[in-house]
Order: structure tokens, then C-alpha cells, then sequence
């Protein structure tokens, strides 16, 4: 008797019914955005020994166009779920899904990484080596694509490795640069303790489940003996310590300053959204789909990491001075850790309500994304001429460039959740909603008047923008120090890939907030 397994292949099923064999098929649409993605890394690395010195940068339109091909393969999954690597006829067994979920996530790793690659053409300072910069970005990328459509903990894990492994090398990419070379030395060693705590957690799961596959080991962990649930539990807890690291969760946040001020500006920026999607993707995963069972444990304890981290970051945020080097990086930096908190408020909800919380971090995490990067693509721009990044360096900055201002201002305003970035407000609004659904009353306070005290920040860099050029001297015991490790400030032409990164994250900023529900739909829909 034939059957057929999904994807479509072929097994031969005795009278008995048993599956003596099965013939796997692999569904090359449903993989091609990671796939797709990988080539053109590969394609780049290889592309570098070849291409002569003066025509490097066609490595950068390379990557560009491969970026553009794998969101292109995004267009015809949208329409059902598709799943492969499958080993047996069962559904619960397959390692690669390509849902909702799915999609929405890697759209949002694509085009984080699209406008990285935007902002990356103009050069950084150090000359960092094309072909290798071009080949991490896009394994990074790759790595994270496949980590949303991951269903099993073994393909996670190396999904999750793929994705961070390149991040390492990408932020001590700046030659001769101390900071930066110290930034990766701390996210290395921050990420790879990480990664062994999930890793020891993840055995402690299979030990007691006996298998990797998120659907089963939901199934399974109902029925663990009473001997070993001390253990499973366990295995749950270190298994989301090494997302909540990813996420910057506090107290897992410490690298993230450091990290930005210390890589390259457009990295920065990847790391602050397609770093978290990462994240963020995985647990979801592991709480929503493996573990529900334990949402005892895991529930109370994202809600608290939720609560602590908006508070850290909005607090570390206000205690930036205008006038210190990298502030603005350092400004950024800290909003992302508090937007962090914001995000995991929808995964706490789920550990309570029976409704489908996710949608809303997705409708959060995509709104960040687009607003985030902007912000960052404008910071880039900046720095040409101040490259000593301080919040101070952009008062007057309508006078010289009223579009970038009021650009900038619109960022700003949309991360405050202020009109006009009524996206910002809005998503806000549907993370709120989540917490008091989910009778979380205190999170909510709690979320509330963390929104309050970040409007300080956002509103005192906004009004830094259109405020008389005047020159604003540097910090005592600041000067010396920050022009010796300043690079000279670049001059020429706004580079065209920083121009079009900015309009495109405008653009995609003022459609989202006259079309909201774009993104809030999936607030309401059933990702899974």
C-alpha cells in the first residue's frame, strides 16, 4: 500500500501498518527566504576573491538583490501553511513550518536586513573587509529567517547559533578600534554563557520528554512523572534564559550599551531589531508551543523580566547627557532595552489568557522594526559630519536639513507612541489591551507609566532638533579624550543608499500610521 508523508514524497507502508521507509521531499519554496539568503552570502564570500579592489561595492548591490529576492518568495507563502522536513506522517514531527507566524517574522529579519545593507554601502570607518562584512550580514540574516520556522529545539538552537555567531565578528569589524574589539569580546562571552545555560537546558527537556520536537514535547511534558518534574521544570527556566538574553531582557541587558557604541552604526541598528526578532521568535516557540504546560512558571516570571526591563532601560535612558560622546547611540541603545520590555508583555499575557496573545508583540516587534531602524538610518547620516554621536550634535538640525529633522522627529514620535506616529500609539495601545485581558493589571500600570517617563526623552531629543544652531561644548575632562578616538568627520555627498534607507523607513512610518492595520492585524489573527 502507498501513502504519502507531507511534501509530498512517497512511503511504502506495510499491512501492518508500519513505515519501514520514507523518501523525504524537500518544499524549496517554503525554504527559499533563508536559502535564498545563505546563497548570496556565499555567493559574496566568493565573489570577494575575484572582484578587483575598485569594484567591491557591486559586492553590496549583490547582497541587495539577493535580500530582494528571498522577500520576494515571501509573496507566495502567504497564502497557507507549509511544512517540510518532516520524518514520519506525523504533523507533530515536522522541523520546518512556514506560517503566519513564520512569515510575518522573517519579513521583518529581511528587511531589517535590507536596510543594514542600505546604510553599509557608504563605508564605516576602519575599512572593515567587503566580502567578509557582506557574507556575516547575510549569514546572520539567514540564520535568523530560519529561526521563526524552526519546530523542533535542535533546528532552534542552530538557527539561533547561525544568527549570532556572525553578529560576533560584525561588531569588532572597526580595525584598530579598541571599543569595538572590546564590545565583541563582551557580547561573545555574554552570548556563548548563554547559549550553554539554553543548551543544558534543552537536555534537561529531552531527558525527561525524549524527544526535540516542540509539538511533542508539549504532549509529553503533560505526562511527565512527579519524580521528574523538578527537572523539567528546570529545563524550561534555563532554556528561556539564553532567548531572554537575546530579547536584552533584564538582567541579561548589560552587553547592549557597550555593544552598540562599540560596532559599526548600521550593525548597531541590526543588532536592535533583527538581534531581538531572534529573540523574541524563539520564545515565543519554546513558551507558546512547547511548553504551555508550565505556563505556571514561565508566565510569572516573563511578566516580572517584562516589568524590569521597560523600567531599566527608560531609566538608563534619562540619565544620558546630551553633551557625552555616543550618547545618542547610547540613547537608542537604552530605548531598545526598554521597547524590549514592551514586547515581552503579549508572551506573559499568553501564560493567562486562553486568546491568542502573540499577535500582539508581532504587531509591536514589526512597527519597532520599521520606526528603529529610521531612527538608526538618521544617526548614520548625522555622524558623518559629528561623529562623535552626541544627542547635542543634532540641535539646529532643522536649520541645516528640515526634512532630516522632521524625519527624525517622526521616529522619535512614533517610538513615544505621540502623534503623528499614530502606528507608535497604536501598538502601544494593543500591548496595553493584552496585559488587561489577561487580568494583569499591575503590568499594565506598570507599562503605563513607563510609557510616561520615556516621552521625557524622546520629547527632549525632538526638541533638540529644532531648536537655534548654537555650539554646545563638550563635557569636562571630555574633550581631549573623545578627539583622540574620534575619526575625522566625514565630508561630500549624503551617500544615496543612506538617503534611500531613511525614505524607505519614512515612507513604510507614514503608511503604517495612515494604515495601522497593516501590522495590527495580526494583533487578531492566528499566527500558529
Amino acid at each position: 500500500m502507498i501513502t504519502t508523508i507531507a511534501g509530498g514524497a512517497p512511503a511504502v507502508v506495510t499491512a501492518a501498518g508500519d513505515v519501514p521507509s520514507v523518501v523525504q521531499s524537500v518544499d524549496w519554496l517554503a525554504i527559499a527566504p533563508p536559502v535564498i539568503t545563505a546563497v548570496a552570502a556565499l555567493f559574496c564570500l566568493v565573489a570577494d576573491l575575484f572582484v578587483a579592489e575598485k569594484h567591491k561595492r557591486l559586492l553590496g548591490a549583490g547582497a541587495i538583490v539577493g535580500l530582494l529576492a528571498a522577500i520576494i518568495t515571501l509573496v507566495p507563502l502567504r497564502d497557507g501553511e507549509r511544512e517540510t522536513f518532516c520524518l514520519t506522517t506525523d504533523p507533530a514531527t515536522c522541523s520546518y513550518t512556514a506560517d503566519h507566524f513564520t512569515l510575518a517574522i522573517q519579513l521583518l529579519v529581511l528587511g531589517g536586513a535590507l536596510l543594514t545593507a542600505l546604510l553599509s554601502l557608504h563605508g564605516e570607518r576602519g575599512k572593515p573587509p567587503v566580502g567578509e562584512y557582506w557574507f556575516l550580514l547575510l549569514s546572520s540574516a539567514a540564520g535568523a529567517a530560519l529561526l521563526p520556522a524552526a519546530r523542533d529545539l535542535a533546528t532552534l538552537v542552530v538557527a539561533l547559533e547561525v544568527a549570532s555567531l556572525p553578529a560576533f565578528a560584525l561588531v569588532g569589524m572597526r580595525r584598530g578600534d579598541r571599543f569595538s574589539s572590546e564590545a565583541a569580546l563582551k557580547f561573545f562571552l555574554s552570548s556563548v554563557t548563554a547559549t550553554a545555560v539554553t543548551l543544558l537546558g534543552v537536555s534537561f527537556v529531552y531527558a525527561t520528554t525524549g524527544t526535540l520536537h516542540l509539538t511533542r514535547i508539549a504532549s509529553e511534558l503533560g505526562e511527565v512523572p512527579g519524580q521528574l518534574d523538578t527537572l523539567a521544570k528546570t529545563g524550561v527556566a534555563l532554556t528561556l534564559i539564553g532567548f531572554a538574553f537575546k530579547t536584552a531582557a533584564v538582567p541579561f541587558h548589560f552587553w547592549v550599551p557597550e555593544t552598540y557604541v562599540g560596532a559599526p552604526l548600521p550593525i548597531a541598528a541590526f543588532l536592535s531589531v533583527v538581534g531581538k526578532a531572534v529573540g523574541f521568535s524563539g520564545l515565543i516557540l519554546v513558551t507558546v508551543i512547547a511548553f504551555p504546560g508550565y505556563a505556571d512558571v514561565w508566565g510569572p516570571a516573563i511578566a516580572v523580566l517584562a516589568a524590569l526591563t521597560m523600567t531599566a532601560g527608560n531609566v538608563a535612558a534619562l540619565r544620558q547627557s546630551a553633551t557625552r560622546r555616543w550618547s545618542a547611540v547610547r540613547l537608542l541603545a537604552w530605548s531598545s532595552v526598554a521597547q524590549a520590555g514592551y514586547i515581552l508583555v503579549p508572551i506573559a499575557a499568553a501564560a493567562y489568557s486562553s486568546d491568542d496573545q502573540i499577535g500582539a508583540t508581532v504587531s509591536y516587534a514589526l512597527m519597532y522594526a520599521v520606526v528603529n531602524l529610521g531612527a538608526f538610518a538618521v544617526v548614520v547620516l548625522v555622524a558623518r559630519t559629528k561623529p562623535l554621536n552626541r544627542i547635542s550634535d543634532y540641535r539646529g538640525l532643522y536649520a541645516k536639513s528640515p526634512l532630516t529633522a522632521l524625519t527624525m522627529g517622526f521616529f522619535l514620535l512614533c517610538l513615544a507612541g505621540l502623534p503623528p506616529g499614530i502606528i507608535g500609539l497604536f501598538a502601544k495601545v494593543v500591548v496595553f489591551s493584552s496585559a488587561v485581558d489577561a487580568g494583569l493589571g499591575w503590568l499594565a500600570v506598570v507599562m503605563g507609566v513607563n510609557v510616561v517617563i520615556a516621552l521625557y526623552y524622546y520629547l527632549k531629543w525632538t526638541a533638540i532638533l529644532f531648536k537655534a544652531p548654537a555650539g554646545a561644548p563638550a563635557a569636562s575632562g571630555e574633550t581631549t579624550e573623545a578627539s583622540e578616538a574620534a575619526p575625522r568627520p566625514a565630508h561630500g555627498r549624503v551617500p544615496v543608499a543612506v538617503t534611500a534607507a531613511i525614505a524607505l523607513a519614512a515612507v513604510l512610518g507614514v503608511v503604517l500610521s495612515g494604515y495601522p492595520q497593516l501590522v495590527l492585524r495580526f494583533a487578531a489573527a492566528d499566527l500558529f
